[in-house]
């Protein structure tokens, strides 16, 4: 994968994907936007200036050498998928697939988890945004059937997201996810305010476990506490986005 221009923000995805396979989150570094959105913000829909909405897609193509346009999609917190292939310019949904080279998954967040997938012989690509209602409606569990392999054969790479220490839900969160797998409890400490902290990543995994996904790498990087590098809705609401990019060369 070549190395990105300076100045634009790029964090590499650490998992055991084949070397074909890309994958990685931008940072709010190197971009065009300016205000609460400085600077690299990929996000249309966030109330920027479209030139640097623009500017700032055009640039991060450019630093990682993309071999075609993001698929950019119209993410609505559930658990809608698409193929890449078949799609038009921006499909609702809060996932895509491809089993093709030089097709460029792409998902944006600003505290909720980026989850890529890719088979291990790097022919098959998932990306997910998994918030916490992504989780609950099954986006995972969707995005893995699509791929249409065993989940064995699948490893997986949690892109930076809000941190436990930051994320705190109410009681019908955390019921929401132990209707569906009472262990999930584990991924949930009771804070002095009566409400709790979750873990994202964790239920994640937990989610993966259950598809036999056990080859997961990331998840340490909460966007929350790390201000300088990351977009935080929950730190700064109607802020920008990053965007989280899978993509497999020819």
């Amino acid at each position: 994968m070549p190395a990105p221009a300076a100045t634009v923000g790029f964090i590499r995805a650490q998992f055991a994907a084949p070397a074909a396979v890309c994958a990685g989150t931008t940072t709010r570094d190197g971009g065009a936007s300016v205000g609460r959105l400085a600077s690299l913000n990929l996000a249309a829909h966030v109330g920027d200036d479209p030139a640097a909405v623009a500017a700032n897609r055009a640039r991060l193509a450019q630093a990682l050498a993309l071999p075609a346009a993001p698929l950019w999609l119209r993410q609505v917190h559930g658990s809608g998928v698409v193929v890449a292939e078949a799609s038009g310019p921006e499909p609702e949904a809060d996932a895509a697939i491809t089993l093709a080279a030089g097709r460029v998954l792409a998902v944006l967040t600003a505290d909720c988890l980026p989850v890529a997938l890719a088979s291990r012989d790097g022919l098959r690509l998932g990306l997910a945004h998994a918030g916490w209602r992504g989780l609950v409606a099954g986006v995972l569990e969707r995005t893995v059937a699509a791929l249409g392999v065993p989940g064995r054969e699948l490893v997986a790479w949690l892109g930076p997201a809000i941190g436990v220490a930051a994320f705190e839900v109410g009681a019908e969160v955390r019921a929401a996810f132990l209707a569906g797998d009472p262990g999930a409890a584990v991924a949930f400490t009771a804070n002095e305010r009566g409400r709790w902290q979750a873990d994202l990543a964790a239920l994640a995994r937990r989610r993966l476990a259950g598809l036999g996904v056990l080859d997961v790498g990331g998840g340490e990087l909460c966007t929350y506490a790390d201000a300088a590098r990351f977009y935080s809705h929950r730190r700064e609401p109607g802020g920008g986005r990053m965007a989280t990019l899978l993509w497999r060369q020819s």
